[in-house]
């Protein structure tokens, strides 16, 4: 299972620096303040990206709120994937 980072991040960018495998991704432009990305395939499950986030932003897929259902397919979408 991937982790999905919604739409309550405040882009802190503390996710990305913890990943184990590098799955967490800056989105475009990325010198722009950025929304940031979780590689579906690439995601270990671990749990740090949750533990840095300030905000709360991130979720286990299958956790996220309905109000933010709509994150998940943006995420998916960032990587060329369809879910």
């Amino acid at each position: 299972m991937t982790h999905v980072i919604t739409g309550l991040c405040n882009r802190h960018g503390g996710c990305a620096e913890v990943c184990p495998v590098g799955c967490i991704q800056a989105g475009n432009p990325p010198d722009e303040w950025p929304y940031y990305y979780i590689d579906p395939l690439a995601c270990i499950d671990c749990g740090l990206c949750r533990l840095a986030c300030p905000y709360n932003a991130i979720w286990p897929e299958a956790e996220v709120p309905d109000f933010l259902l709509a994150d998940i397919h943006a995420n998916y979408a960032y990587y060329g994937r369809v879910k």
